[in-house]
């Protein structure tokens, strides 16, 4: 069976624990063990995303990233030397396959989702209309990682139209490689989602 190839990014307070070559599966615990636990437990709700009879079984660590405050924030934000690694084009394509798969879990919850959303224990936390602006708004941010400039009048399709063809043609000015991006905007659209699910 192929295997899982795993990294990890470290915070003083938080790990994640991020597969390497599935956009979207990554998730965090106190420490690399409680990540990769997490990680392994999501592995049935991520596949109900991107479909397929099965993920990669054998986990192998690839390696281990200094985090920073972004990610103790809580969300995954270190570039690995490993990302600077030539992606075949084919390898490219079904990745960014993964990422539309992923927006469009996105969007199938959110259009299901109620108008208000349950709050935290402190009240705190947006309806779905708010999650659904903050992803709009992020990936337009992102864009401009990818050595993009998103208008603000372009529709959300147009915006990730854009960001798809740049995971296949980097922009010479683009801070953030394919893979890495793709991985990156992937787990923050996913990690909504099921926020949405989970609060509903």
């Amino acid at each position: 069976m192929e295997r899982l190839r795993v990294y990890f990014e470290e915070g003083s307070r938080t790990t994640f624990a991020v597969a390497l070559d599935w956009p979207g599966w990554c998730r965090r615990g106190v420490g690399a063990e409680a990540a990769l636990e997490s990680l392994e437990a999501y592995g049935p709700r991520y596949l109900a995303v991107v479909g397929g009879t099965g993920l990669p079984g054998e986990v192998e660590i690839v390696g281990r990233v200094r985090g920073n405050s972004t990610t103790d924030f809580g969300a995954p934000d270190a570039i690995g030397s490993w990302d600077e690694d030539p992606i075949e084009p084919g390898e490219i394509r079904r990745q960014a396959l993964v990422v539309a798969a992923c927006w469009s879990y996105f969007d199938t919850t959110a259009a299901a989702a109620p108008a208000e959303l349950r709050k935290g224990p402190r009240g705190g936390g947006r309806d779905t209309a708010g999650v659904i602006a903050h992803v709009r708004e992020a990936e337009r941010s992102y864009a401009s990682k990818l050595g993009l400039r998103v208008p603000r009048t372009w529709t959300w399709g147009e915006q990730r139209s854009a960001l798809m063809e740049s995971f296949a043609n980097r922009a010479e000015t683009a801070k953030w490689p394919p893979g890495y991006a793709m991985r990156r905007i992937a787990w923050h659209v996913l990690d909504h989602a099921w926020e949405i699910q989970d609060k509903s």
